[in-house]
């Protein structure tokens, strides 16, 4: 069973950075997508970032040229340097690891084998 724990969250204003990590105990066997996802309140999760099996980046148009994810296979972790950040990208932030046949390209399309991080927040101030 993978686990992850997020860390690096925290409040700041517009147009400051903040890096997220997410610990990751293992990877699905045979190869998996790593993605990072955001709910704000009130609204649905939604994709920020992701790899896909080969480590090829993808993101959602709203981060592109901001937001850069990366991977450290050694270390079992997943980051997310978040640069140039908005109000609009305040959410708590979920770190996903899912087995690569429920994987299209960087983002999972189902769900039901996807591992979850509790989460952490970002709050970003005008």
């Amino acid at each position: 069973q993978v686990q992850l724990v997020e860390s690096g969250g925290g409040s700041v204003q517009a147009g400051g950075s903040l890096r997220l990590s997410c610990a990751a105990s293992s990877y699905p066997t045979g190869g998996s997508c790593m993605a990072w996802f955001r709910q704000a309140p009130g609204r649905e999760r939604e994709r920020v970032a992701g790899l896909d099996v080969y480590r090829r980046a993808g993101y959602a148009d709203s981060v592109k040229g901001r937001f850069t994810i990366s991977i450290d296979n050694g270390k079992n972790n997943l980051y997310l340097q978040m640069d140039s950040l908005k109000p609009e990208d305040t959410a708590m932030y979920y770190c996903a690891a899912t087995p690569r046949l429920s994987c299209s390209g960087a983002f999972p399309y189902r769900f039901e084998n996807t591992a979850w991080g509790q989460g952490t927040q970002v709050t970003v101030s005008s």
